[in-house]
């Protein structure tokens, strides 16, 4: 199972390489306060990373979809000049799929239900045993805590915070919270999971 997490998380490595181009912005931005150059740096940093993944003929995945976040908070960042819009998308996607997971929790269809039914080739069949939508419920809490503690902790620095402050905080954030905090929910479910076999209730034979 370790393997199996190491492998979707991209390893260490894989964390390293989400992280090093944020670092390098925040770092950059508070040396020379000059927002294009920090964009600049972080953005080449990227690249470079994905030319490594290339070039050793290992997934480049785990850098091309840091590098899509990346060009995304450029844009934002670029667009109006200050450089707390920079970890604006990335506050925005958080908030999304908290939304989206609190309310398939609230209509009883939980995230993790869907997750597990891509797997069993049948989408919809676990809601139909109220043990196993109890337990996808709570699977759903556990990964949905990661983006609503993202949100609460990083949107009020956002709305409230200013100069270099603000963005040298919003960068350590992002980095704390990123992998760090979506592996301990992956391991606090895999923890419930273990407590105890998934309780799926043998069919009914007709009477």
């Amino acid at each position: 199972m370790r393997a199996q997490l190491a492998k979707a998380f991209g390893g260490v490595r894989g964390i390293i390489e989400a992280a090093v181009p944020t670092i390098a912005f925040t770092l950059s931005w508070i040396t020379t306060e000059d927002l294009k150059t920090s964009l600049i740096i972080s953005i080449s940093l990227s690249v470079v990373l994905l030319l490594v993944r290339v070039l050793q003929r290992s997934t480049p995945q785990f850098v091309i979809n840091s590098l899509i976040g990346i060009a995304i908070g450029a844009f934002f960042a670029s667009r109006t000049g200050d450089a707390k819009d920079y970890f604006l998308p990335g506050i925005l996607y958080n908030a999304g799929y908290m939304v989206a997971m609190l309310l398939s929790i609230v209509t009883r269809w939980p995230v993790v239900g869907f997750l597990i039914g891509s797997v069993t080739g049948d989408p919809t069949a676990w809601h139909k045993d109220p043990g196993v939508v109890k337990l996808c419920t709570r699977l759903t809490w556990l990964l949905m805590l990661p983006c609503a503690v993202r949100v609460a902790v990083q949107g009020p620095v956002y709305l409230f915070g200013g100069g270099d402050e603000a963005v040298a905080a919003l960068g350590l954030a992002k980095i704390v919270m990123g992998w760090p905090l979506q592996v301990a929910a992956l391991a606090a479910m895999l923890w419930v999971l273990g407590r105890g076999r998934t309780p799926i209730k043998p069919p009914v034979a007709p009477a």
